[in-house]
């Protein structure tokens, strides 16, 4: 499991940008925000001044003059100022999308988790699921399609949403600036377990990004545990592999996320349950309860023991 002392926690917060996209964002916001509250408190300030203020300053407010620069010329020149700077200030997101970018990554939004694919440095493509890994300090690409529905990427600390439309490839471009885990989620509601469509960007530093990608395509090494061992055969023995893909095994289903690394991932189920023996062999076992609607059936004809054994193997594909 990727883990450094800077990814206890996941980065949440809008205002926390950690990205120069979401630092835009923020900045436009805070703006936005002192701004609107300011012109807030104009108003009322007026508003009382017309109930209660004196009746010279009552007769000032009624007059033509002031209805027409404070209700029309204000607000005009006002909207008008406040969109240009937004635009002047957003303008260096479109330069920098223009450039190619360091690192592409296909995201295919599906009910309800996400389909990743990279490809490695010879080129050759490998599948991930439900966790981005991204190197620091390089731009990357998230080409977002969706299988099915409308669904929405969105990365609070590190740029704004952007909508996976059926039948359209739109490009979202991020950068993280420090290592980091952050946390994303769909923002287009898309069904019944919309809410439980979460996802982790981890950040790694280039070094450690380049060894991650590097082991993609790393033979898998066959666990000595026995319980492991029953644990692949009980996998087998389901049909898992008629959904899933495990690299360098007999399993290349595609309906569902694929496994080669799941026990190397913090979370499971699109960020619904933590990474742990227990948590895997819950959500086999009861896949309904945490994820409604979705295409994983329950395996409740799985004893104690075949459960444990199969949560053993998954925590052991790294």
């Amino acid at each position: 499991m990727i883990d450094t002392p800077t990814m206890k926690a996941p980065i949440i917060g809008a205002l926390a940008p950690h990205g120069p996209e979401a630092a835009q964002v923020a900045t436009l916001t805070h703006v936005m925000t002192i701004g609107g509250a300011l012109i807030l408190l104009l108003v009322c300030a007026l508003t009382a001044v017309a109930l209660f203020g004196p009746s010279a300053w009552r007769t000032a407010l009624a007059t033509r003059a002031t209805v027409r620069w404070g209700g029309f010329v204000f607000p005009i020149v006002t909207l008008a100022g406040l969109l240009g700077w937004s635009l002047w200030l957003m303008r260096g997101s479109e330069r920098a999308a223009a450039a190619p970018a360091g690192l592409t990554i296909s995201v295919v939004g599906e009910q309800w988790w996400w389909r990743l694919g990279y490809r490695d440095a010879q080129g050759r493509p490998f599948a991930e699921a439900n966790e981005i890994v991204v190197p620091v300090g390089v731009d990357v690409d998230l080409l977002l399609e969706s299988a099915d529905v409308i669904h929405s990427v969105w990365l609070p600390s590190l740029g704004g949403k952007l909508d996976m439309i059926p039948g359209r490839a739109n490009r979202l471009r991020l950068r993280a600036d420090r290592p980091g885990v952050y946390r994303g989620q769909c923002a287009e509601y898309c069904g019944g377990s919309h809410a439980r469509m979460g996802f982790e960007l981890i950040a790694l530093a280039p070094d450690e990004f380049a060894a991650w990608r590097a082991a993609a395509h790393a033979p898998r090494p066959e666990r000595a545990s026995e319980t492991a061992r029953r644990g692949r055969d009980v996998f087998a023995a389901a049909g898992c592999g008629a959904c899933h893909t495990v690299r360098g095994t007999q399993a290349q289903g595609r309906v569902g996320p694929d496994l080669s690394r799941l026990g190397a991932r913090r979370m499971l189920a699109a960020a619904s349950l933590p990474n742990a023996h227990d948590a895997r062999a819950r959500f086999v076992q009861r896949s309904q309860d945490v994820k409604p609607q979705s295409l994983m059936p329950p395996f409740a004809f799985l004893d104690e023991t075949q459960l444990s054994d199969l949560a053993a193997y998954l925590g052991g594909l790294r």
